[in-house]
């Protein structure tokens, strides 16, 4: 048994395909079929049913996907740990909101690559459900979340102050002329769209009908034409310039006011990429330091 063999079978499990886990890996689909027989024949056992449209873990599959995700992952570490050196240099990838992405890091991580040009910076945007659940799965270094996180296996900084607030069309000046509003939101797994709903229930407002979109500029475009009520920071409708399009409404501090906290997991490798960036955010003379720690 050795550690690319155990590869191929953590990939083909995640991706529940040989055909899609040999174009993850970039090689041939004989070659990871061939890996896999390898392994099923060395252990004895079947590790996959193998279905029409994919493969399913056996029970003894079961089993062995969690020592080889372990086994990958402390071969990643290793490989990390003795290939950083003093320079900060190298992948690193980062998790965040698409809010947070918007208004919050473009300052930041410019200042960061004019100091470390040689970081390959790499930015994935999701919901803070979808973030904390990758972190913890090793498949991002570190994201900026909605916080606070309440996990044993997450360290976690403050890293913004937000103020959220209730975002209608001009013409609504009040929250009580609501009437069975379509709420426009991303989806599941949101932060501000749970406060939304939260803030809702509180208030006796009922959603006419919750409509999903994938981008700010798109929610808050039909919010503009009168298509719905959304919730975001406040920071989103005055530094991408819509203080003058829609009508933004203070709610209760108790829901008003939250932290943005940048998350990574206690046990991985710090790389000095990682470790720079971390320095960066809790340096007074960050860019963006107003709202930084």
């Amino acid at each position: 048994m050795d550690i690319w063999g155990l590869k191929i079978f953590k990939t083909v499990a995640e991706e529940g395909s040989i055909s899609n886990a040999a174009s993850k890996l970039n090689c041939a689909q004989s070659n990871v079929t061939a890996r896999v027989r390898q392994l099923e024949d060395e252990l004895g056992v079947s590790l996959f049913y193998r279905r029409h449209r994919g493969v399913e873990l056996t029970a003894k599959g079961e089993i062995l996907i969690g020592y080889a995700k372990n086994a990958v992952r402390l071969i990643d570490n290793a490989v990390r740990a003795v290939g950083d050196d003093d320079s900060a240099k190298g992948p690193l990838l980062i998790g965040t909101m698409e809010s947070t992405a918007a208004v919050r890091l473009p300052s930041l991580f410019s200042e960061y690559h004019q100091v470390y040009p040689e970081v390959d910076l790499c930015i994935k945007t999701g919901t803070t459900e979808e973030l904390v659940k990758k972190v913890l799965d090793y498949k991002l270094d570190g994201a900026f979340v909605a916080g606070p996180i309440d996990h044993s296996d997450i360290v976690q900084h403050p890293a913004f102050e937000e103020e959220l607030v209730v975002i209608t069309e001009q013409k609504i000046k009040s929250l009580s002329k609501l009437d069975r509003p379509t709420f426009l939101v991303f989806r599941r797994g949101c932060s501000y769209r749970g406060v939304l709903e939260t803030w809702a229930r509180e208030n006796g407002v009922i959603p006419g009908n919750v409509m999903e979109l994938g981008t700010l500029e798109g929610i808050l475009g039909f919010v503009n034409v009168g298509m719905g009520i959304t919730l975001f920071p406040y920071s989103i409708v005055s530094k991408l310039n819509w203080k003058n399009s829609v009508r933004t409404h203070r709610i209760s501090k108790k829901l008003g006011h939250t932290s943005t906290v940048f998350i990574y997991r206690k046990d991985r490798i710090q790389t000095k990429a990682l470790k720079t960036l971390i320095q960066l955010l809790k340096t007074p003379s960050c860019a963006s330091c107003q709202y930084i720690f």
